[in-house]
């Protein structure tokens, strides 16, 4: 059983993750995209004296990127995110949902942080990167060992995703078993973890030793592996495994999605499909000509006499 969870699981998960997600990535990225189709909120660049919005409707690589930035790192659109709702009957009320997004980046970044912290059980010497974000990130000196920022930002905030879930009657409404699904195995590795680090004692020594010996194909299996740390190397691979055939895979969707990448430049320049191909037409002149007579019979006007 410890071979299994501590040797078989991560090779099969994490190859079945990296082989999963090229595949989607090079899916999308092979998806021909013949006009620019980006979704805006702003005016778009056109007359000199008229106000364009460069952020909400860029129409340059810098504003687009910009936009990008601000996107993947802060949820833009998702900030300004609104929601409806029937309030005293058939009146129909719009309202912010904050929550949701400060939720959502909650757990984002926390889970960043936590993935960049890991880093020093697989590599050695310990990255500085991971060694300040050790220090900041246990800044407070709470207990001891001393307690984590983002261990409690990210248990807090899939709980508050799992609740709305299950509180909400629309929201249920829509949400699949995949959705939870997601969510339970997120939390149960964010609390196996927890409690591997605060609560049973845990052999880190041995657990470095593991880890480093996965990254060079010569795994060295603990001789003591406790439950936790088998239920929590179990739920990882099983995550790596899961993740690119699932919603999750939006990490690397929203880089390659054309409504946020392109910049909005459909006024300044003309773009062609590519996949047009000659065909015979009926330009406006010719059919005046071929129906002259009609035209000119029932006494409408003709752009040629």
């Amino acid at each position: 059983m410890a071979w299994l969870c501590t040797v078989f699981l991560p090779y099969a998960g994490f190859a079945i993750f990296l082989a999963g997600f090229a595949w989607r990535v090079v899916r999308w990225s092979l998806a021909p995209v013949p006009f620019r189709i980006p979704t805006v909120c702003g005016q778009q660049k056109s007359l000199s004296w008229l106000q364009s919005s460069w952020l909400e409707s860029p129409w340059t690589a810098a504003g687009a990127v910009c936009r990008m930035a601000l996107e993947v790192l802060l949820f833009r659109s998702l900030f300004r995110n609104t929601r409806s709702k029937l309030d005293g009957g058939p009146r129909l009320r719009y309202a912010e949902d904050k929550l949701l997004w400060l939720g959502a980046l909650a757990f984002h970044w926390s889970l960043l942080v936590i993935l960049l912290r890991h880093l020093r059980f697989f590599i050695e010497p310990v990255p500085r990167l991971a060694t300040l974000l050790d220090a900041v990130d246990g800044f407070f000196q709470i207990g001891a060992p001393a307690l984590y920022m983002t261990d409690v930002a990210i248990v807090a905030a899939l709980l508050y995703l799992l609740q709305r879930r299950l509180r909400d009657p629309q929201i249920r409404y829509i949400s699949l078993f995949t959705d939870y699904f997601a969510l339970a195995l997120l939390l149960g590795i964010a609390l196996s973890g927890v409690a591997m680090r605060y609560f049973a004692k845990t052999d880190v020594v041995a657990i470095k030793q593991l880890a480093l010996s996965l990254t060079v194909f010569a795994p060295v299996v603990p001789k003591e592996a406790s439950w936790l740390l088998l239920l929590h190397l179990t739920l990882v691979s099983t995550l790596a495994a899961y993740f690119p055939f699932s919603k999750l895979v939006h990490m690397g969707g929203v880089f390659l999605s054309p409504t946020r990448n392109l910049a909005n430049n459909n006024r300044m320049k003309r773009h062609i499909n590519p996949w047009d191909y000659p065909v015979k037409t009926h330009t406006y002149e010719e059919w005046e000509d071929e129906f002259r007579d009609k035209i000119a019979a029932a006494g409408l006007p003709l752009e040629r006499r």
